[in-house]
């Protein structure tokens, strides 16, 4: 079904039983036309299993589970089934900071140097004035570097440590740039201003208090959960399957929150009710209101736009994105990781809160079935949200592909290397990014770095192409001296010095 044959009673339907809420309970809540548009929603996607919640003055009007945790089982996913929710993890992180400027440990404009002595940024100016509010608004001037964290065995001190070498792409606080390690940073402040870690932190203050007993900061914790939910993606012929939980700790306080969503109506419950839960306080309505108050703003052009037509102004906050929609404000999230997706939504001034979880990776359905809930519960016009954002997953993947097409225009036919395979290998550095070690065999040339390995295709002259894993398709450049002597090379936009010429 398409959402244009609805018709107008349908919504207005919906929308009275929602708002109805506080005089019902979650067991009497008819959500027969919620069903159909979850269904609706993961038919359109290919999603195995999904979660949703809807929070309505400070009460669970609806949580459920709907479809399968494991593709070709028939293991239902239910309102306590796990789900990794990603970047949604940063609000909890910024609500940290927000308790412990109520203990008086912290500030939002404190250096971050007042509690990470060791951070730095490579921008002099950047370096000097850098506080917790520019790490957890995305205005640093450094764009993401997540390969420095992905599938690296760097530890979060080493992350923090690398990326203080990094040039910034943009001028400091002039940009939004979205940058997880920063979060990572704040959250390492979290643990060294509260004298523990980020998790115990997160644990103690938050976790605890809400209840969310079915809730955990580590992957191989959700893993040993007897209620936890596969994470699903395409294999290499494009066919749907498992894929495995990607570890995160080492990026932890940006992403590593793993929860139910009935855990997660709590976690909402809390947000809408200005820092109280149960008629305990557990934040400050002030500094919990600072998180969801913008900060910096997001330009139209930027990515992310596209997928809200309706909305007008977006910023990103503390941890939250900020925007309009028909007028009305959003405070809400997404989260991202192997195999998950998920959305946090709140809308204050309706005390209203939409939570959706699914287990299929990079595929905006909790966007498409939170925009579609809203346009309900709020009265709006309905549209094909699930058509309109597979459209636009459809266009930016033909964007990358045109990227790889147009890379390949450039190559030049019949050339060779100004060197035998022998006079590349070596190790190159960069501050940041650390070594690349090229080595030459009879295969050919092997570049390896962190925890990547790659054999390398001659491209053309002296420039080749990584050929697997998470650098595949990554040019490698290496740069001659006036002497014709191999003394750098390229690779992901950085440049490595050669340690010893050969």
């Amino acid at each position: 079904m398409t959402f244009r044959n609805l018709e107008a009673p349908f919504g207005r339907a919906l929308l009275a039983i929602v708002f109805m809420a506080p005089a019902m309970s979650a067991q009497t809540f008819d959500s027969a036309k919620l069903d159909a548009i979850a269904a609706e929603a993961m038919r359109a996607w290919k999603v195995p299993g999904t979660a949703v919640a809807i929070i309505q003055d400070d009460r669970v009007v609806v949580s459920k589970g709907y479809g399968v945790k494991r593709i070709g089982t028939n293991d239902p996913v239910t309102k306590d089934t796990i789900f990794a929710i990603g970047s949604a993890t940063k609000a909890f992180t910024s609500c940290a900071v927000a308790m412990l400027m109520d203990d008086g440990k912290m500030q939002w404009d404190d250096p971050v140097r007042k509690h990470v002595p060791f951070f730095r940024l490579s921008d002099p100016m950047a370096n000097e004035l850098v506080t917790l509010r520019d790490l957890l608004s995305h205005r640093t001037g450094l764009s993401r570097h997540d390969l420095l964290w992905v599938n690296s065995p760097l530890t979060q001190e080493e992350i923090i440590e690398h990326i203080g070498s990094v040039p910034l792409s943009k001028p400091f606080r002039t940009a939004y740039q979205y940058q997880n390690i920063m979060f990572l940073t704040a959250g390492y402040a979290v643990g060294q201003a509260s004298g523990g870690t980020w998790q115990e932190f997160v644990q103690k203050r938050i976790l605890n208090p809400l209840g969310m007993t079915n809730s955990d900061l580590t992957t191989s914790a959700a893993e040993k959960s007897p209620n936890h939910s596969s994470p699903h993606g395409p294999g290499k012929d494009g066919s749907l399957g498992v894929i495995p939980w990607r570890n995160i700790d080492n990026i932890a306080p940006a992403g590593a929150v793993n929860a139910s969503v009935e855990d997660m109506t709590k976690w909402v419950r809390l947000q809408l009710n200005d820092g109280v839960f149960e008629g305990k306080r557990l934040v400050s309505e002030r500094n919990l209101h600072e998180t969801h108050t913008p900060q910096t703003v997001i330009r139209p052009e930027d990515a992310g736009r596209s997928y809200n037509p309706d909305t007008h102004q977006t910023a990103y906050g503390l941890g939250w994105f900020v925007q309009d929609y028909h007028g009305v404000g959003l405070v809400e999230h997404g989260g991202a990781i192997d195999g998950f997706r998920s959305n946090i939504t709140l809308v204050p001034e309706k005390k209203l809160g939409i939570v959706v979880l699914s287990n299929l990776n990079q595929e905006n359905m909790p966007e498409a079935l939170r925009w579609s809930i809203l346009d309900l519960v709020l009265g709006f016009e309905p549209r094909d949200w699930n058509a309109l954002l597979i459209e636009r997953g459809r266009k930016e993947r033909e964007d990358g592909q045109k990227a790889r097409k147009e890379l390949e225009a450039t190559r030049r036919p019949n050339t060779k290397p100004t060197h035998d395979l022998a006079g590349y290998a070596g190790t190159y550095r960069n501050a940041g990014y650390g070594a690349v070690s090229i080595a030459a065999g009879p295969n050919g040339l092997q570049a390896g770095w962190l925890n990547n390995q790659s054999p390398l295709e001659h491209f053309h002259f002296d420039t080749f192409l990584c050929k697997t894993g998470a650098l595949d398709g990554q040019p490698v450049q290496f740069n001659l001296n006036p002497r014709g002597e191999i003394v750098s090379l390229d690779l992901v936009n950085m440049n490595f010095r050669k340690e010893k010429l050969q």
